[in-house]
């Protein structure tokens, strides 16, 4: 794909022209490393944590507790990305915010390292905040390195840059997950910070060959803007601190008091955000009608990262009771599990986009709401090749670890006609003026996805065992049902996307 794009076939005036990555701007190189190291980090750690929370040496919680606290985490992260680009918007503008970001990941991750349960939450909390100001900026960021939305190379740089992602996701779970699991869990995480380092090394070494737009603070906030702002945010900071110091005083506090707030959070925000950018009178018609279409995507890739997230947690947890995770009868650690779908998206992601770029070529290139249509498809075929494993298991015999191999198969598929194509639908339909936060806004799929999860499985809430066969075929029927759904209402959806394929 990329090797068809020389030097020559370069706009003028694209930033970076001078040299190129792969046919791409000079600059896609430095956020791809950058994207790859900070996945190194994050996705080491999450190979980890589910098996952390249970694991006797751990925390040793019950399984459905750690699928709640593994689900509101990952929801957390994503929804962190919103007021990440508004920060970026207002405040300091994409380039500065990722540097920032770097930092903030890597001491939370040195949090993690430490061999206590209050660090060890403290640390999820500063890597939640430090990648939620990243993920958005910095996709937005890619965005920047192209000449508009009728770039033709744009879907391919996305795809690219999401190489770069699952490199450093590959990397992780092989070298963090084996270190952790075999060797000491604080280690591990300890390791997940030396990855955030080098990525901030790295990120601030090449930010020369980014978009001067990067730098730029689109809205900056005026000076009563930020004594406003800074007020109101130390004023809920300040209730929610006499509120949990009273409950803890009381002796009442429980892990739930943080967990089903923010699940509730995750759900309810989304749903606000949204609604108020489309109350925004400041947007146009056009801009308008691109919002209200985009609303099809979010509730889509909503089912599919609630299915999709879940190989990280209750397939990594079914894996450690109930796999022969073996090959050729030597055993591996359950958490190189999570190196299967970068490895895949590794493989087969060039693939996709030179598939995308030669049906483009043609006239034949499937509209953005039919990719996405198949995508919710296969999460949900991939949850009805679960329903096998899960039967073999219930039948006293562990499954093979090949079983499981073929769900990510199938999600990776799944993934790769939603998520890049996601990703750059969302900056071609974002109004001026949430360049930045609509990126975020397409985050916050992941984390009502998520929070849904979270619900469930939590003991006090749903109480749902998300490895039954019944729940993983409900699942599975849902996400058809939707996919369907999806491609019913196509051409009503392509016509609000306005001049936006």
């Amino acid at each position: 794909m990329a090797s068809s794009l020389t030097k020559d076939s370069v706009r003028p005036g694209t930033p970076g022209s001078e040299k190129t990555f792969f046919g791409h701007p000079r600059g896609l190189a430095t956020l791809f490393m950058t994207e790859m190291w900070e996945r190194f980090s994050y996705y080491g750690m999450r190979a980890l944590l589910p098996l952390y929370l249970v694991a006797p040496g751990g925390l040793h919680l019950t399984a459905g507790t750690a699928t709640a606290i593994y689900s509101v985490y990952v929801s957390l992260v994503y929804l962190l990305a919103l007021p990440g680009g508004w920060f970026a918007d207002r405040v300091l503008g994409p380039r500065k915010t990722v540097a920032v970001s770097g930092l903030i990941i890597m001491l939370g991750h040195l949090c993690l390292a430490l061999p206590a349960a209050a660090s060890f939450f403290v640390g999820l909390g500063l890597v939640a905040i430090g990648s939620g100001l990243l993920k958005a900026n910095i996709s937005t960021m890619v965005g920047h390195l192209y000449k508009g939305p009728d770039d033709p190379r744009r879907d391919g740089g996305f795809t690219l840059f999401y190489i770069g992602i699952n490199l450093g996701a590959f990397a992780a779970p092989l070298i963090i997950g084996t270190v952790g699991e075999n060797v000491n869990w604080h280690f591990g995480f300890a390791l997940a910070a030396l990855g955030m380092a080098l990525g901030l090394a790295q990120y601030l070494l090449g930010s020369r060959h980014l978009s001067e737009k990067s730098s730029v603070v689109p809205t900056p906030l005026s000076a009563e803007e930020k004594s406003a702002t800074l007020r109101k945010g130390l004023t809920w900071l300040a209730i929610a601190a006499v509120f949990y110091g009273a409950v803890s005083f009381s002796g009442h506090f429980t892990l739930n008091w943080a967990l089903i707030p923010l699940t509730v959070i995750g759900l309810i925000v989304p749903i606000v955000v949204i609604a108020r950018i489309l109350r925004d009178k400041d947007l146009n018609s056009a801009e308008r009608s691109k919002v209200s279409a985009y609303i099809w995507f979010f509730v889509a890739a909503a089912v599919f990262w609630m299915i999709y997230d879940q190989g990280g947690s209750t397939l990594s947890l079914f894996a450690s009771s109930s796999a022969k995770n073996t090959v050729f009868g030597w055993e591996f650690p359950v958490s190189w599990y999570q190196s299967v779908n970068p490895v895949m998206i590794m493989a087969l992601a060039p693939v996709f986009a030179w598939l995308w770029l030669w049906l483009n070529r043609r006239g034949k290139e499937p509209s953005t709401i039919v990719k996405f249509a198949s995508g919710l498809v296969l999460i949900g075929a991939s949850f009805f090749l679960f329903l096998a494993p899960l039967s073999i298991a219930e039948g006293g015999h562990k499954a093979a670890a090949m079983w499981l191999v073929a769900i990510y198969f199938v999600q990776t598929v799944g993934e790769l006609t939603l998520s890049p194509v996601g990703l750059s639908v969302t900056t071609k339909m974002a109004p001026k003026k949430y360049a930045s936060q609509m990126m975020g806004v397409w985050f916050l799929a992941v984390t009502a996805g998520d929070s849904v999860t979270a619900l469930l499985s939590n003991p006090a809430v749903g109480g749902v065992n998300l490895d039954k066969t019944g729940f993983v075929a409900l699942e599975a029927v849902l996400a058809v049902i939707a996919g369907a759904a999806v491609w019913m209402y196509r051409n009503k959806v392509n016509k609000l996307m306005g001049d936006v394929r």
